[in-house]
């Protein structure tokens, strides 16, 4: 045992002995409510220490410079051993064993213990210290990488702007190459982290990480599975339309003859998961002018002010002073994760956000959504909900909420009073502007809940080969999505490792397929119920009504069982019924478009 093992044994040892003689005069709840209040202090110290040395090793790489993220491997590395303690499990255990005797707050903070304390088991501590240790250098990896583009230094950035504005095939299959190079760099610590997690959570009964991850939700992994086959199958018969209108519509515009199936490169994003950019739209492209002359500030403090016309408060200074928010200038000496995100630091008033916002449409959308989960930090952050507990309903809540407010300050009449629309530019009816949507939510669900989940399960549950990943990663995409490569890809490659989820958020991509089919649920229920607008043309700045429904959602955090809120909030369990009414005049008019034309996806969806 280490030295560090051993004092954190001797700690713990006396925080519990004094627990212990408390609980000789005291019945069970007693004794959960003193040991819960000594956890929930001391996690929140580990988080933030980790959470500090997280930031500065996502905000600051530079090449070679090993020392942030031998800091955040030092921090995470201690958190680990905090919550994963056999001093911490085996309390936790041995309290809700008498589930009866505490309360239903109680029961849910203990097995948010377990739940957190598994994958860092002080039984496997040697383990678990390799994990975190392949899990950073893993990222430095990823966000430290050099793209190139034709010989010549590139971003993430250039090369997602290059995939949405190219109409060469040629020239688009160079950028898409060029995105996919960090994928063979990743391969071998895929594979190592793949073991690495899937030991982590077998030591405490688990079978796989995959099954440890859907566990959140109170699912089996064939539950979830099941879940997200059957949004799939909901929606399949609306994807197959919009693939076929792909297929032609790029075809012509490339000058290629109609695949079979979908050419990658062919597509405005590196992964197939939202081709919404395909259609240029009056909304879109009025946006873009108006956001260029007002710059990337701007976007952040007003979507800042969408949230404070519903009634939430204003952002905290030290949101602002904190951040990370735009792109690094030209000559900086150190890169940063790209990959926009949300931080709640200290589980308290320490959030942040880092983003490389540019003034466009697409970060304009993204800047409301991250300061979505922003909110929702703040909305818990109080006394009635324990530091555990301080998240989403379920983590698709998260996103859900996220997405809904990126969705909404979409909305053509308010997008129209920022571009300085006329009345009759901004009709939220017209079909090339729920088509622009559909390509990105409803394209979005076989990826997130097909590809990226089977692939997932393959990987953890399956434990395919790595000889075997490139090829497994293509069969899922061509099988869910009909997309394919534009040139072989054989197993020097690693095209799944290029997604940032795969190595640092894994085994959760399902939480966005969720979230989306959410969105869709909350926004009808806001647009009917409560404004009294049709739900392709809200308006919902200024609505402080919207808030008002909103907050007591949020303010729950994770203390309320996700089915119960969702049943309670909108009167339904989840679904893809709500997504589907939105789109119906769209399918309508693809179904005319494509009467003439060979739809390659098969008329079922695909099973499990």
């Amino acid at each position: 045992m280490s030295k560090k093992s051993k004092v954190m044994r001797y700690r713990l040892g006396l925080v519990f002995l004094g627990l212990g003689l408390m609980g000789c005069s005291g019945g069970a709840e007693r004794q959960a409510e003193a040991f819960l209040s000594e956890y929930n202090g001391r996690y929140q110290e580990y988080a933030r220490a980790a959470g500090e040395a997280s930031w500065e090793a996502n905000t600051y790489i530079v090449a070679g410079d090993t020392t942030r993220a031998a800091a955040e491997t030092a921090a995470q590395q201690a958190f680990a051993r905090y919550v994963g303690s056999d001093f911490v499990l085996d309390k936790a255990r041995e309290l809700l064993s008498k589930r009866d005797q505490l309360t239903p707050l109680q029961a849910l903070q203990l097995e948010k213990v377990l739940y957190n304390g598994t994958p860092n088991a002080e039984s496997i501590s040697e383990v678990v210290a390799a994990r975190i240790a392949q899990e950073t250098a893993a990222n430095q990896k990823l966000y430290g990488f050099d793209f190139q583009l034709y010989g010549r230094p590139t971003t993430p950035n250039v090369l997602d702007s290059l995939l949405i504005a190219s109409r060469d095939a040629q020239t688009r299959a160079a950028i898409w190459n060029a995105s996919k190079a960090v994928g063979g760099v990743l391969k071998e610590d895929l594979a190592h982290l793949r073991t690495l997690r899937n030991q982590s959570v077998r030591a405490l009964g688990y079978a796989d990480y995959f099954t440890y991850q859907v566990s959140d939700y109170g699912m089996t992994s064939q539950d979830m599975r099941q879940l997200c086959y059957r949004l799939v199958r909901e929606v399949w018969p609306l994807y197959r339309e919009l693939h076929t209108y792909a297929r032609y519509t790029l075809a012509e515009r490339y000058g290629e003859a109609v695949p079979e199936w979908l050419p990658a490169h062919w597509l405005p994003n590196r992964w197939g998961q939202d081709w919404s950019a395909l259609v240029e739209v009056a909304q879109g492209n009025r946006l873009n002018e108006a956001l260029a002359e007002k710059g990337p500030e701007w976007l952040v403090r007003q979507a800042e002010g969408f949230y404070v016309s519903l009634g939430f408060p204003p952002l905290p200074e030290s949101f602002y002073t904190k951040s990370s928010l735009y792109e690094l200038p030209k000559g900086t000496p150190y890169k940063k994760n790209n990959h926009a995100s949300a931080w709640h630091v200290d589980l308290d008033t320490d959030v942040r956000s880092l983003m490389s916002v540019v003034p466009n449409e697409r970060w304009y959308e993204t800047t409301h959504h991250e300061l979505g989960h922003i909110y929702y930090y703040i909305a818990y952050t109080r006394p009635e909900v324990p530091i555990v507990l301080r998240g989403g309903a379920n983590r698709a809540f998260h996103e859900a909420l996220g997405s809904l407010m990126g969705f909404a300050a979409m909305q053509s009449p308010f997008v129209g009073d920022i571009a300085e629309f006329a009345p009759e530019e901004a009709v939220r009816t017209d079909l090339d502007v729920l088509l622009k949507e559909a390509l990105n939510f409803v394209v979005f669900l076989p990826w997130a809940a097909g590809a990226m989940t089977e692939f997932e399960y393959a990987l953890y549950a399956e434990s395919i080969p790595i000889s075997n990943f490139n090829a497994r990663w293509w069969s899922e995409k061509k099988r869910f999505q009909g997309i394919v490569p534009p040139t072989d890809r054989n197993e020097d490659y690693c095209d799944a490792a290029t997604k940032t989820h795969i190595i640092n958020d894994a085994a959760q991509y399902y939480d966005y397929a969720l979230s989306f089919v959410l969105l869709f649920q909350i926004h009808q229920h806001i647009a009917v119920q409560l404004l009294d607008e049709d739900p392709r043309r809200t308006h919902y700045h200024g609505r402080t009504e919207v808030g008002n429904f909103l907050k007591p959602l949020l303010a729950a955090g994770a203390t309320r069982d996700w089915r119960v809120l969702l049943q309670e909030t909108i009167g339904e369990d989840i679904q893809a019924r709500a997504l589907l009414a939105y789109f119906e005049p769209l399918m309508a008019y693809l179904q005319e478009q494509n009467a003439d034309r060979v739809h390659t996806l098969p008329n079922e969806s695909p099973s499990i």
